[in-house]
């Protein structure tokens, strides 16, 4: 774990810089650098030569990245794809209300199933915008703990709204 903690103090910011500089959004970024050192966590026993670490650090947030803006634009061309269908005639801002509507319900079911202290954490990260260092003082927890709660919690919110995002944009685009 102290080496983890150390490989995290090494790259953290070199990373979110560098993927800060593909993205150009900052919630993207940390999310992304949460996602690499969840990988890393995850595969810490395959990692042989930590010679190649910054090679394979940087080569996940580099894929990482490229996948989040190939999501970025297939959503753009559905959505477009979806205003412009004669199927449908209903205004683009109440689509876009309608999905809105749709995603913050959904993520709002999803961080209620949160166990307690990741939803604590989560909560006072993004609705209260509170620095992992001020969450761990509210908390009386580490700060390491506040960032592995935080990549759980992104990580299953991730993973479950992503499976059903595109079911519930067709839902609305086939019965609207």
């Amino acid at each position: 774990m102290l080496a983890f903690d150390r490989v995290y103090e090494l790259y953290s910011h070199k990373l979110f810089s560098f993927v800060f500089k593909i993205l150009k959004n900052e919630a993207e970024a940390d999310d992304i650098v949460q996602e690499v050192f969840v990988k890393i966590w995850e595969s810490r026993q395959k990692l042989e030569d930590y010679r190649l670490l910054n090679s394979y650090i940087f080569t996940i947030a580099y894929n990482n990245s490229i996948d989040l803006i190939r999501k970025r634009i297939n959503n753009t061309k559905y959505l477009e794809h979806l205003k412009n269908s004669s199927v449908i005639n209903v205004t683009p801002n109440l689509i876009s209300q309608i999905e809105f509507n749709e995603l913050n319900s959904q993520a709002d079911k999803l961080i209620a199933n949160l166990p307690e202290r990741q939803k604590q954490v989560y909560l006072l990260h993004r609705e209260e915008g509170l620095t992992y260092p001020e969450i761990a003082e509210r908390l009386g927890i580490s700060k390491n703990t506040v960032e592995n709660h935080m990549v759980k919690a992104l990580k299953y919110l991730r993973q479950n709204m992503d499976n059903s995002l595109l079911i519930n944009m067709l839902f609305v685009s086939l019965f609207i």
